[in-house]
């Protein structure tokens, strides 16, 4: 394993270690809804630590580019969200820029932090279609945790290979 894929695997570990432990001990939406801000603030950060020209950038043909890493996740968020409101996730942009992406990014955590503190302890326990399939809210917001999580940091792996720094995490 090269070197780069052996620090995403770690970082991507950790992530998702500290993703299960917050999942687990969570109950309310406001618990969800606090970890929620953090996850967003950090994701958004990272989108910003890159450059525009540099949003293009695949590690490996069969990659993601980063900018398409960050549409992922925005697109993704949505439809995690929708589908705990039961309903359809709304129409998404297609931007290519950086300028687009990060707004894109921003306004699926925007969409989700008009949900996810409003959800009733019945909803977090009912079933809910989600991309990973149809799951107990609950589990709807950890596989979006996970998922954040698991993009953010193959992201910062990104800026690393461009010399960037990734921001520091902060709750």
């Amino acid at each position: 394993m090269t070197r780069p894929r052996v620090v995403m695997t770690l970082l991507v570990a950790f992530a998702l270690s500290g993703v299960y432990a917050v999942a687990a001990s969570a109950g309310s939406a406001s618990d969800y809804a606090q970890h929620f801000s953090a996850l967003s603030k950090l994701s958004v950060a990272v989108a910003e630590a890159m450059p525009p020209g540099q949003y293009a950038f695949r590690p490996d043909p069969g990659s993601m580019s980063f900018g398409e890493v960050m549409s992922h996740i925005a697109a993704t968020n949505f439809q995690f969200c929708a589908g705990l409101k039961d309903v359809q996730p709304p129409n998404m942009p297609s931007p290519t820029d950086k300028d687009g992406i990060v707004k894109f990014l921003s306004s699926s955590f925007e969409y989700c932090s008009g949900i996810i503190p409003n959800l009733t302890d019945a909803q977090i326990a009912q079933a809910h279609d989600s991309p990973d399939g149809r799951m107990p809210g609950r589990e709807v917001l950890l596989a979006m945790y996970v998922h954040v999580a698991h993009h953010r940091g193959q992201a910062e792996v990104y800026l690393r290979d461009k010399g960037i720094t990734p921001p520091s995490y902060r709750f």
